[in-house]
């Protein structure tokens, strides 16, 4: 069907020319289609793309704020080998992401990575209001919203890190007071950044989309939409993940590096 609609574009075309140009010979000398094929390519490797992208985000905070990276990078290999698996059964790449985020959000919980825990419901919170809201709004997913998504993950988690790193600051500070006052602290301690910051955000994604065209016209909606929820979901949601799934002892252990005692340093070698 494919080659006919071609040949049927050509002769039209060829038709068309020799009517408003006549006496002049035209030659098409190459002809492509692209089909859905080629957009179905594009949405899976996007969608392939934004799993990965969190789950190394994972690893990261694992590592970064629970001192854990062997089990990290142990759970990204796991996870990794088991999407391989799930692609040969030929489920679509839609489904593979959803199942592979199901079980990444099981193994932070079974191996108690709770800061990577909460950035990633933060994150898969952000993805799915911004996506629930486009629908609505009968916005198109294809590869604008998608390079949009991506780079509202990233956003989102720059937020998210900010507020952790604080929150293991004040950890370390004061290892004795309750955790809902040291999170209240540090979210307060960045709140005029995230303001600021999410604020002129908003301001440049804001003219993009009244003064950028049609062309990225979804793109600057979609960051619109993002910003603001990404920006809730780094105090709202990540903090409190951290709330309901452990307590200050909890994380102050956790943030606990080992203490290496050189040889000799007693006076036994």
């Amino acid at each position: 069907a494919e080659n006919t609609d071609a040949a049927a574009l050509r002769t039209n075309v060829l038709a068309a020319l020799a009517k408003a140009f006549p006496g002049n010979d035209v030659e098409i000398q190459r002809l492509e289609m692209v089909g859905p094929k080629v957009g179905d390519d594009l949405t899976n490797k996007a969608l392939g793309a934004l799993y990965y992208a969190t789950l190394l985000i994972a690893v990261y905070i694992s590592g970064r704020f629970e001192q854990r990276w062997m089990a990290g990078v142990a759970m990204a290999a796991v996870l990794w080998g088991g999407m391989y698996l799930a692609g040969l059964t030929g489920l679509s790449m839609g489904w593979l992401v959803l199942v592979a985020l199901g079980i990444t959000l099981v193994v932070c919980f079974v191996l108690k990575l709770n800061f990577a825990l909460g950035a990633l419901v933060g994150l898969i919170h952000d993805v799915f209001i911004t996506v629930g809201l486009l629908s609505l709004m009968n916005v198109e997913i294809d590869l604008n919203v998608m390079a949009a998504l991506l780079t509202l993950v990233g956003y989102s988690l720059n937020d998210t890190i900010i507020v952790y790193d604080r929150l293991r600051e004040n950890l370390r500070a004061a290892p004795k007071q309750p955790l809902d006052f040291l999170i209240n602290r540090s979210v307060n301690q960045t709140l005029s950044r995230t303001i600021l910051t999410s604020g002129t955000t908003f301001v440049a994604t804001l003219a993009l989309y009244l003064l950028g065209g049609g062309v990225i016209h979804d793109f600057a909606l979609t960051m619109l939409i993002g910003v603001f929820v990404g920006t809730a979901s780094s105090i709202y949601v990540s903090s409190a993940v951290l709330l309901a799934l452990g307590d200050t002892d909890f994380y102050v252990h956790q943030q606990e590096r080992p203490v290496y005692e050189k040889p000799g340093e007693h006076g036994i070698v």
